[in-house]
């Protein structure tokens, strides 16, 4: 009687690299030259509200938020360190849209609002949470995270300021809407340089040497706190995000 035989399967070499190369990088394992600054793990880093209560958090390798910080002054997470020119990576994703937003703007390439024949503006209604990046400790530099037809990645407060010229206003107005489905992960790739400007959307260059006059020239990087509610109801879009992946690289 023979005796029973182990079965092997063979995997050739280039199948098994092709799995290991398809494996995301573990939380915290930046781009080759990029340094984190999120390890996957917990806020180290990050400068957390005083009095926050625990809403920035980390879960399943992501920073969470709910948008119901209790810090009594500023709600946004701060990075610690700050930052003049650089590439910053990191992917995001809004969780849920409970807020229908009623004062949606159609939005031209130019930046301005689209008007109906009694001259004022279109409004639309439009399942909405909101956040965003700011770059060099300033608000008014903010990449913006919503679901406005016009896409995510434009600096909302240049493009409403009147006072700039209008090639600043129309250069931080998306190029493009390139935002996936509301759940889904995206990524930006954001580029400082000097006074310039470049956002990345899930591949799709949605601003590209965009001025913005008078930002800092140094700066921390911030994770943006937006909504509130009010006897228990949303009084405007929430910042119902998360984040992952975060790196940057500085340039010299």
């Amino acid at each position: 009687m023979r005796s029973p035989r182990l079965a092997f399967s063979f995997v050739p070499a280039f199948a098994l690299l092709a799995v290991l190369v398809a494996l995301p990088a573990a939380a915290g394992d930046p781009p080759p030259g990029f340094t984190s600054l999120f390890n996957g793990k917990d806020l180290a880093g990050w400068k957390i509200p005083a009095g926050d209560g625990g809403h920035w958090k980390v879960v399943d390798g992501a920073i969470d938020y709910d948008a119901q910080s209790e810090a009594t002054g500023g709600k946004d997470l701060w990075s610690e360190k700050e930052y003049g020119d650089f590439v910053l990576r990191l992917e995001w994703r809004i969780k849920e849209t409970p807020y229908v937003n009623p004062n949606v703007p159609i939005i031209r390439f130019d930046g301005t609002h689209k008007k109906g024949p009694d001259g004022k503006e279109i409004k639309l209604a439009v399942p909405d949470s909101d956040s965003g990046v700011f770059l060099r400790g300033a608000a008014k530099a903010q990449v913006n995270i919503w679901c406005w037809p016009t896409g995510s990645g434009e600096v909302y407060g240049y493009r409403m300021d009147e006072k700039m010229p209008s090639a600043v206003r129309a250069g931080v107005t998306p190029k493009a809407n390139a935002d996936k489905d509301v759940g889904e992960w995206n990524a930006f790739e954001i580029t400082m340089k000097g006074d310039r400007l470049t956002v990345v959307l899930n591949g799709t260059t949605v601003l590209e040497n965009a001025e913005l006059p008078g930002v800092p020239a140094k700066g921390k990087v911030a994770l943006q706190h937006h909504g509130q509610k009010k006897d228990g109801v949303w009084t405007g879009p929430p910042s119902l995000v998360q984040f992952r992946s975060i790196a940057i690289r500085e340039l010299k």
